[in-house]
């Protein structure tokens, strides 16, 4: 089946079709005076016969005390104000939990008589682990996403204070409309003296940022995998629940992460 995307911004937050795996690739481009330290970040969906389409890019943002990523459907305006943005990622102090925001309004920023569907929803919130290896083993991620209602669409979450957040809901383990989501634990190979996970040729080059994205009751069923295939290369595929915007922001906080000491 032929994915969709004529209407980028309305595909970004679509949930993946079921039964379909969303083949997509992140290039991240240093070049340029501050890209070392503020890379761009794009993601292309992968067609049949090595056709790409560009889908998001995203880029972190400068003088930002905590990370803070603009996520936008243009590939050339990462701008707050421009028409193009389309969401954001932003992490605590630490560096070790991250949400990822559509574009509406922040509720610290609003008057009360504001409508309520202009807030901004939530869309996913990642959490990184240290490990018991410390930094030299494989990360340990969960990650947070709004439930699906009866007609397969995504609850809308638009926290109006701290204590309705997807972080909030997790840590109070009140998980009702959110589906929590784990990294799978990858194996300790012998031959290869490091651990390994199973990509289906989908991912070449071995990298502490390689992922799959699992939920308990069923660790078969991919619902994300992220992992390198060349330098600045990396293949990024999702499925249902998840969405395009959802799956490149816990990439994105994967590049970022504190804890990904290589």
């Amino acid at each position: 089946p032929l994915i969709d995307v004529d209407d980028l911004e309305e595909f970004a937050i679509r949930p993946a079709p079921q039964g379909v795996t969303v083949k997509c690739r992140i290039t991240r481009d240093k070049k340029g005076m501050d890209r070392g330290m503020y890379p761009t970040y794009y993601l292309h969906l992968e067609r049949e016969h090595g056709k790409k389409v560009f889908l998001l890019a995203g880029r972190k943002r400068k003088k930002s005390k905590t990370s803070n990523y603009l996520i936008s459907i243009d590939p050339t305006d990462l701008s707050r104000g421009g028409e193009s943005f389309i969401g954001k990622l932003r992490s605590n102090l630490m560096g070790t939990k991250f949400t990822v925001y559509d574009n509406g309004v922040n509720p610290m920023k609003t008057t009360s008589s504001l409508e309520a569907s202009t807030l901004r929803q939530e869309l996913a919130a990642i959490c990184y682990e240290t490990n018991v290896l410390g930094f030299k083993g494989p990360r340990k991620m969960s990650v947070i996403i709004p439930g699906m209602n009866m007609d397969h669409e995504r609850v809308s979450i638009r926290p109006r204070n701290e204590h309705e957040t997807l972080l909030a809901r997790w840590q109070n383990k009140n998980t009702e409309s959110v589906i929590e989501l784990h990294n799978k634990t990858p194996v300790w190979n012998d031959d290869t003296q490091s651990y390994v996970l199973n990509f289906h040729g989908r991912v070449t080059q071995a990298s502490v940022k390689n992922f799959q994205i699992i939920h308990d009751n069923d660790p078969d069923y991919i619902v994300m995998q992220f992992g390198r295939v060349a330098e600045d290369v990396f293949t990024m595929d999702y499925n249902y629940p998840m969405c395009a915007l959802q799956a490149f922001a816990i990439a994105l906080s994967s590049f970022d992460s504190k804890l990904a000491c290589e």
